[in-house]
């Protein structure tokens, strides 16, 4: 929920009144958001974004630096944060449903979702299938089609590690269109979706597995051709000409959420603090605008909520990556 009044208004009423409010904190001097990829990811836009929007409505002191942390699928960022940055009420982290994928299965050793603060998501952004644009696949049928003559004939790129969000996202179209042995499709990890769009459109790999925002440049270029949104409707706008997954008779919907956690031993405030500032943006014009063109879709939880949301989904992805093979039962 929105708030009614400016986060700094209602600080200075609270300080005001001597009142120990959930508003008593406020950040002070640097504040960083780690990407924990190299720029020209999901996460890398994330931060960057969000950052930019903060400093318009004045929610941070100054400017949010963004921090560059790649290895593991998101995997070193996280331990950073859980190992190295506790109690730092100064970052933030950018989080998606790939972060939650790698904790369902174990992948990030030794670590779990209770060991971080979730501070909230703030839009979705829809997985693609797409192609290069020399590429013999007109449409997912005939991609899907290839899959189930041979398993290993087409290799798919993604900015997330093996068994992670991208990855899963093949597996989930190729389960809906009865494709065996999904364990046999190649997939081919890349630190981020940019370079994993460089080498589909290079022609070294068949096809790229991501989100809509990483594939807009590469889409507006040409260089890229979607076959499938992976969205229960066509996306609105400049989208609109991009069929489903759905409308071509596989039943594959992958939305990816864009959000934030922050580090454990966090006062109560500082936490309060920044999940408002999370609500606060996500209902202003300005976030609006950057959602309008990159693609993001409305989805909006925070505090609490979004905790619940988290553990339900590494549960949800947990009972998915078994039934597929991806872990053990």
């Amino acid at each position: 929920m929105a708030l009614k009044t400016p986060l700094k208004l209602v600080m200075a009423a609270a300080l005001a009144l001597g009142t120990s409010s959930a508003m008593a904190f406020e950040p002070e001097g640097k504040v960083e958001c780690i990407a924990p990829s190299d720029p020209g990811g999901g996460w890398d836009f994330t931060c960057r974004s969000v950052g930019n929007v903060m400093e318009e409505l004045d929610l941070v002191p100054g400017s949010v630096q963004t921090l560059n942390m790649a290895g593991a699928g998101g995997g070193v960022a996280y331990a950073h944060t859980v190992s190295k940055r506790a109690g730092d009420d100064q970052l933030l982290v950018a989080a998606s449903t790939a972060t939650t994928t790698r904790l369902a299965q174990g992948q990030f050793q030794g670590l779990d979702a209770d060991m971080v603060n979730w501070v909230g998501a703030l839009g979705a952004d829809y997985g693609v299938i797409a192609v290069s644009k020399n590429s013999p696949y007109q449409n997912l049928n005939e991609l899907m089609d290839a899959l189930q003559e041979d398993p290993r004939s087409v290799k798919f790129a993604g900015g997330s590690a093996k068994g992670g969000w991208d990855h899963l996202k093949v597996l989930i179209a190729a389960q809906a269109a009865d494709v065996d042995n999904l364990p046999r499709i190649p997939y081919l990890s890349y630190n981020n979706g940019g370079e994993a769009m460089t080498q589909v459109v290079g022609g070294h790999v068949d096809a790229f597995t991501g989100d809509i925002t990483e594939a807009q440049g590469f889409m507006e270029s040409g260089d890229l051709r979607v076959l499938a949104v992976l969205s229960d409707e066509r996306l609105p706008g400049e989208f609109s000409d991009i069929p489903t997954a759905k409308e071509q008779g596989i039943d594959a919907v992958g939305p990816n959420w864009r959000g934030f956690y922050m580090p454990a031993d966090v006062s109560d405030e500082a936490k309060q603090y920044w999940i408002d500032a999370v609500d606060e943006l996500y209902a202003s014009d300005e976030w609006k605008k950057v959602m309008k063109s990159n693609g993001l879709m409305p989805f909006h939880v925070s505090g609490a909520e979004f905790e619940e949301f988290v553990h339900q989904q590494i549960k949800d992805i947990q009972a998915l990556s078994k039934e597929i093979g991806l872990i053990k039962q």
